[in-house]
């Protein structure tokens, strides 16, 4: 259903520290900056881009906001986490681990980016 989601940053070189770490520790590429000096994730059709905001004013995170991405295995999203937590980013919410919801159990793990944004890591539990 989607084809992108950007989330704004007031420095670009911190986000690339951050989202290249969470994104090697998930087995997928650091990102490209573009002609228009975002920074952009690809993966299987999908695109996170990474800007300044183009008004010029500060980039704040979305309050209540959840980005939310797809992982192979529990040890992946421990690795994402902890790839985050080593390079700018805040652990949020409980520790990582097993929770239950509507959609069955799922091993999930929360983080905060350097700027604010709110990111979810997922995998399925058997």
């Amino acid at each position: 259903m989607f084809s992108h989601i950007v989330v704004g940053t007031n420095d670009i070189e911190k986000s690339r520290k951050f989202y290249d770490a969470i994104f090697a520790a998930a087995g997928s590429q650091p990102g490209a900056i573009d002609a228009k000096g975002r920074l952009v994730y690809s993966k299987d059709g999908c695109r996170l881009l990474v800007t300044k905001p183009i008004d010029g004013k500060d980039a704040t995170h979305a309050n209540g906001g959840t980005i939310g991405l797809k992982m192979d295995s529990a040890d992946v999203v421990n690795a994402w986490h902890d790839a985050g937590v080593k390079n700018g980013g805040t652990s949020i919410e409980n520790p990582p681990g097993i929770r239950e919801s509507a959609a069955g159990k799922l091993y999930l793990a929360y983080l905060r980016d350097p700027d604010g944004n709110k990111l979810c890591a997922r995998a399925a539990v058997a």
